[in-house]
């Protein structure tokens, strides 16, 4: 009788330490659960590129170009949105007050630099992530192909013996070409009257004959040269144009002025490295291929990609540029 007693005591606490653990280990604190990972940028989510110039001008098709390619690349839509007005103001201003997420992209020029210097904007580039340069283009100065000036000389040899009665068109008050123009006869020592036009319509009132000459970007004339109804004079860029490649610059006439105009994409201030890079590869495999390289031709834009880091320096050398050249001329604002 007392080995049963015995033995079933024994039991009975190997009972008790064997309910006591299940117990203990149903009560211990549960592990954290593996959160799913967040899918990678741009995660299927369209890329929204704001565009500051009107549906189907050069500005508008060539954005466009890249765009598609970008949208290959990233595997998601990269759709365009015109968002026109105040020199580009509107566009800087829109994108300016989005999230920095990657989600928001502007297609900027030396625009943000002077839409900021004349007044226009609030902000300068500072407000903005550089993420790559896309391409160049030259101002030109271009006259009707019947005109009497052969020469660039003989323009502004002919302005300065007819103050201010030779009329030379632009894109618009302050804009590239608006200053690239002042900039060239200022130092002709020629006084012009410069004619802001809007869009496309500086080339209509030339070849209407209203205008003496036009300072516009190639894509504006490359038909109508093509065509033999207006001549180029000169490339007011640092070197010759590929499109024009006969043309001289106006440093190589005699008349020391290098205004290239760039076009990249910008983003938000404060968005991510990362974000940004994978931005940058996207617009790199767009800009250095075939395709990209004959729309330039046929447009009128040369492609010129720069890494965010380049780019970046490169638009504060010339904010800083621009900045010196419109004071020079009259129309930084106070």
């Amino acid at each position: 009788m007392r080995a049963i007693k015995v033995d079933t005591a024994i039991a009975v606490v190997i009972g008790f330490f064997c309910v006591s653990a299940v117990a203990a280990f149903g009560q211990q604190t549960p592990q954290p659960q593996p959160q799913p990972q967040q899918a990678a940028y741009p995660a299927g989510k369209a890329v929204e590129m704001t565009v500051m110039f009107g549906a189907g001008s050069a500005a508008d098709v060539t954005a466009r170009y890249l765009a598609d390619g970008m949208a290959r690349r990233l595997n998601v839509p990269v759709p365009v949105v015109n968002r026109t007005g105040g020199g580009g103001a509107i566009g800087y201003s829109h994108v300016q007050k989005q999230r920095p997420d990657g989600y928001s992209i502007i297609w900027n020029s030396n625009s943000i630099s002077t839409t900021y210097h004349s007044g226009t904007l609030p902000f300068d580039y500072k407000a903005f992530e550089a993420v790559a340069r896309v391409s160049v283009e030259t101002p030109v100065i271009v006259v009707r192909a019947d005109s009497p000036w052969m020469t660039l000389k003989d323009l502004v040899e002919h302005a300065k013996a007819n103050p201010g009665k030779v009329r030379i068109g632009n894109s618009g008050t302050s804009s590239h070409t608006h200053f690239s123009a002042s900039a060239l006869f200022a130092i002709g020592e020629a006084n012009v009257t410069h004619v802001p036009f809007g869009e496309g319509q500086a080339v209509v009132n030339l070849l209407g004959s209203r205008i003496e000459g036009i300072v516009q970007l190639p894509a504006a004339v490359v038909p109508h040269v093509k065509s033999g109804d207006l001549r180029v004079l000169a490339v007011l860029g640092s070197k010759r144009d590929p499109i024009f490649p006969d043309v001289v610059t106006a440093t190589e006439a005699g008349y020391t002025v290098a205004l290239d105009m760039w076009r990249g994409i910008a983003a938000p201030k404060g968005t991510s490295k990362a974000i940004v890079a994978k931005l940058q590869n996207s617009v790199k495999q767009t800009v250095e291929s075939q395709p990209f390289a004959d729309a330039g031709k046929a447009i009128g834009f040369t492609p010129a990609y720069l890494s965010s880091d380049d780019f970046g320096k490169l638009i504060a050398r010339d904010d800083a540029k621009l900045a010196q050249v419109m004071t020079d001329l009259g129309l930084k604002k106070k």
